[in-house]
């Protein structure tokens, strides 16, 4: 069988399967407006939702443009969400706004909205421009918020939460408790004449161990080297999860059932940039390398056939990890190999290559180790960033 007809194969396999899930009611993703991604985070069920409480959420935007608007979700809410006072300003510094930057957003002219269970909303655009590299300040209040709440836990970013409805001040009297997470907001878009690519991935792209509040996760690094260069491709949104696999739900969804709400509808997509595995290699629940290899196909036969190219990274080291051994070892090393060498990704990032110790390839050099032998820290996240081939996150040009 050659390559063209295996992979005509897949896309029929994945067109069946799309066909047979339509029995069950998937979750209502609205469809994404003109624009591209700015800003984006991976939505799982976080906790108990509380009425009567405002949230200040500080996100840094990637690529500038006009007319921004926010989406937000009640993708695991099992009730509808209403949202009374929604506004979008400048951070200053810690929950204080530039002043008057601080604006309402509407949703479809109202003021206040109601997010159905399972589904995303997004706002109306907001006049103006956003810039590059900004902390965007987005404020909500529920008025009557229970159940099941939906959000980012490991935001790596310091936001903000007060009791009742201070979302027009731009002071910060009044947002006093300090929260980890990202609450309903999930997506941040912009007008302008750019791409985006979106990092599909697990607590690595999400971010554990760099430093908090000061955006050094690898794709930061990535989004601030596009905005420097002469890459079509400007925007970017982190989709990174921590614990996620791409075969089995666990902490959140697997890559594989999450692609279409995190990735795919997301406004200004152009890339994938897939890389996740290492932790269905190490909970040692019998995944071998071919389930692995299938589970990478079956994302890069979606994107692609959504018009996305896919962006591929190899599976980084982690002995010296407590769940590390050679067996897993061995599924990682001919699953890197599939990687490198199966040619049926747009591109292919070699992780595993810039993370490994040259004296012990099975273990991370120790100068670009965050201290648990599977998580970078800042100068690893930024090495990363640094390997990864501009041009190639636009393969449609090249």
């Amino acid at each position: 069988m050659t390559g063209r007809t295996a992979r005509a194969c897949r896309l029929i396999a994945v067109t069946l399967l799309a066909a047979a899930s339509q029995a069950t009611p998937a979750p209502a993703v609205e469809s994404p407006p003109d624009g591209v991604i700015t800003w984006g985070t991976s939505a799982d069920r976080i906790g108990e939702a509380v009425a009567d409480r405002g949230y200040r959420m500080v996100v840094h935007t990637s690529v500038a443009g006009r007319d921004p608007r926010i989406r937000l979700s009640n993708a695991f809410g099992d009730r509808p969400v209403t949202f009374d006072s929604v506004y979008a300003g400048i951070r200053r510094e810690g929950a204080e706004l530039v002043r008057g930057t601080n604006r309402r957003l509407t949703f479809d002219g109202s003021t206040s909205v109601t997010v159905p269970s399972g589904a995303t909303v997004y706002s109306d655009p907001l006049p103006g421009r956003l810039p590059a590299g900004a902390d965007l300040a987005v404020s909500i209040h529920t008025p009557d918020a229970a159940g099941p709440l939906t959000g980012h836990w490991m935001a790596m970013q310091t936001s903000y939460a007060t009791q009742g409805d201070h979302t027009a001040e731009e002071s910060g009297t009044h947002w006093a408790d300090t929260i980890g997470s990202w609450l309903y907001l999930d997506a941040v878009s912009v007008r302008a004449g750019a791409g985006a690519v979106v990092a599909l991935g697990d607590s690595i792209t999400d971010g554990w161990q760099s430093t908090t509040d000061l955006n050094r996760r690898w794709p930061d690094y990535l989004a601030r080297r596009l905005q420097k260069s002469g890459n079509v491709v400007k925007g970017l949104a982190n989709e990174g999860m921590a614990g996620n696999k791409v075969l089995a739900d666990g902490p959140g969804q697997s890559a594989l059932n999450r692609l279409d709400r995190d990735v795919l509808s997301q406004p200004g997509v152009r890339t994938v940039f897939l890389f996740e595995g290492v932790n269905d290699i190490k909970a040692h629940t019998g995944v071998t390398a071919q389930d692995l290899i299938d589970g990478y196909r079956e994302i890069a036969d979606r994107a692609h056939t959504a018009g996305k190219c896919v962006v591929v990274a190899t599976v980084g080291p982690f002995k010296g990890w407590p769940e590390w051994d050679p067996a897993a070892e061995a599924v990682r090393q001919e699953v890197n190999a599939f990687l490198r060498d199966s040619g049926e990704f747009d591109a292919v990032t070699d992780f595993d290559r810039i993370l490994r110790s040259p004296y012990d390839q099975e273990r991370m050099l120790p100068a670009l180790d965050g201290g648990d032998h599977i998580h970078p820290n800042d100068k690893g996240m930024r090495a990363m960033a640094d390997a990864v081939d501009l041009p190639s996150l636009d393969c449609a040009n090249r």
